[in-house]
């Protein structure tokens, strides 16, 4: 090792503190649930923060026997709304961590490793 270098003990730790982070960030985006809507709130799906739907919500108005089609779109859009809010709940929750690995620079340009 060179002297000055980066300390391999270190650049461990840092490593496994992040791992840690990570995990942690992980499960909270499993554990939280944002909600998308559409149609005026006639629509409601309920999304984990990983983008898994756990809940649909139809209000009976929006069922038209003879315009299936429309709340089909409704459908789509609270999905695709619900999954877009956990798409920015997850760049809140792992923008920091990405960035704390491109921080590796610092350790003899290990931030590579990661990405």
């Amino acid at each position: 090792m060179q002297p000055g270098g980066p300390n391999m003990q270190q650049i461990l730790q840092q490593a496994q503190k992040m791992q840690q982070q990570l995990a942690v960030a992980q499960q909270e985006l499993a554990d939280a649930e944002v909600t998308g809507t559409a149609g005026g709130g006639l629509v409601t799906a309920v999304v984990s923060g990983n983008g898994e739907l756990k809940s649909l919500d139809i209000d009976p108005k929006a069922v038209d026997p003879d315009d299936v089609e429309t709340l089909s779109d409704l459908v789509v859009a609270a999905v695709r709304d619900a999954n877009r809010a956990a798409q920015e709940l997850a760049a809140q929750k792992m923008g920091p961590l990405a960035s704390g690995m491109g921080g590796l620079d610092d350790m003899g340009g290990l931030g590579g490793l990661f990405g």
